[in-house]
């Protein structure tokens, strides 16, 4: 795994796939979850330095999935983006305080996007 491997976890195909496009033509190795499930067993198995995480999913939520990814981590610090449409002051604190590092608001933006990976 390198410093530009990153996992897109969107419950919607389209979104994970304008996500996963955008990254990949920026450099990164992209690997894609539909789930928080799915994300959760990706993260165990590779050491995903950015992971671009839905907030609304079916089953455990982007909020959940965060909060169980940070506690999975260990000493390795993985960044976590929020990329939800919830974009209201009080949202972006409640995520930030959760435990993801950063917010992506859709629909997607790729100076936005680039902004973001840029810090990284």
């Amino acid at each position: 795994m390198s410093e530009r491997d990153a996992l897109v976890v969107d419950d919607h195909p389209t979104n994970r796939l304008l996500a996963s496009a955008l990254l990949k033509k920026m450099g990164w190795n992209v690997r894609e979850a539909e789930s928080g499930e799915s994300a959760l067993v990706l993260a165990v198995q590779h050491a995903f330095h950015l992971i671009l995480l839905d907030i609304s999913m079916p089953g455990i939520t982007g909020e959940e999935t965060c909060t169980r990814l940070r506690q999975a981590q260990g000493e390795r610090h993985v960044h976590i983006i929020a990329y939800t449409a919830h974009a209201f002051p009080e949202d972006r604190t409640r995520f930030l305080d959760i435990g993801f590092d950063d917010i992506l608001v859709k629909p997607i933006n790729r100076q936005r996007l680039q902004e973001l990976v840029d810090n990284i």
